[in-house]
């Protein structure tokens, strides 16, 4: 059986003398196995649309619940994530969280992959500080994934959060100042805001949000440590990117 489908590729090894193995996200089918016969010859039509990052039109061939690459045709290759060491880590590590997803699962998927989509665009054009994109990436993902956190009341007394506040992220809770506990990630109000759209908005319009440098970086601990938390476990990728020392 044949099927067709937008797929981005979040995941590509060599197998045996010139295949690929891709694991892709389809806005139809989920997160799903390809194999890519031939991919790796110089001349195949295939190889493009085996490699990290590249979005196309796909045309599977189905049997017993294993696919194979008939043909594809590119929609979007993504070349300016390979600009410098710290957008590809970041764009590596939105991989590493979607590959983590169970197999076959499409509820949402079509979801996730405009999710994907649109945040690696924006690493790709570089307009955006890599710490609101990611905050944006892992706070609408943990939305998708079940888990939407409350950004609108303080978890203590329940007050509406209208001001500055510090969150406990691996409780996923908010307090406002009056409530708060001495340690914590400080959101200021502007953070807050930025928060609440990444969660609630139209996915085309994610990352219109206007935040300072060090609202940026304070959001993305907090949804790192929140995502992490969520999901209960940490990865290598991440782990990398902040290797790298500043984030510029």
């Amino acid at each position: 059986m044949y099927v067709s489908t937008r797929a981005l590729v979040i995941r590509s090894v060599p197998y045996k003398d010139a295949d690929r193995i891709l694991t892709v996200l389809s806005d139809k089918l989920g997160r799903i196995t390809v194999r890519a016969r031939g991919a790796v010859r110089k001349n195949s039509t295939l190889s493009s649309a085996s490699q990290l990052f590249c979005c196309s039109d796909m045309v599977l061939f189905e049997k017993d619940g294993r696919y194979t690459l008939n043909e594809a045709h590119i929609t979007e290759q993504f070349e300016g994530l390979r600009a410098d060491l710290w957008t590809m880590s970041l764009a590596s590590y939105f991989a590493e969280v979607l590959s983590s997803q169970e197999e076959d699962e499409t509820m949402g998927s079509s979801e996730l992959l405009r999710l994907a989509l649109n945040c690696l665009y924006a690493l790709s054009q570089g307009r955006y500080h890599r710490e609101l994109v990611k905050a944006a990436f892992e706070l609408r993902y943990a939305t998708l994934s079940g888990y939407e956190p409350d950004l609108n009341s303080c978890a203590l007394c329940g007050c509406l959060l209208s001001a500055d506040t510090r969150s406990l992220p691996e409780k996923g809770e908010i307090y406002c100042l009056q409530c708060a506990p001495r340690y914590g990630v400080e959101l200021s109000l502007s953070a807050l805001t930025a928060a609440r759209h990444f969660v609630s908005c139209e996915l085309k319009k994610l990352l219109q949000v206007s935040v300072s440098e060090q609202d940026a970086r304070s959001l993305s601990e907090f949804s790192g440590r929140y995502l992490k938390s969520c999901l209960e476990r940490g990865f290598k990728t991440l782990d990398f990117y902040y290797s790298l020392g500043d984030i510029r």
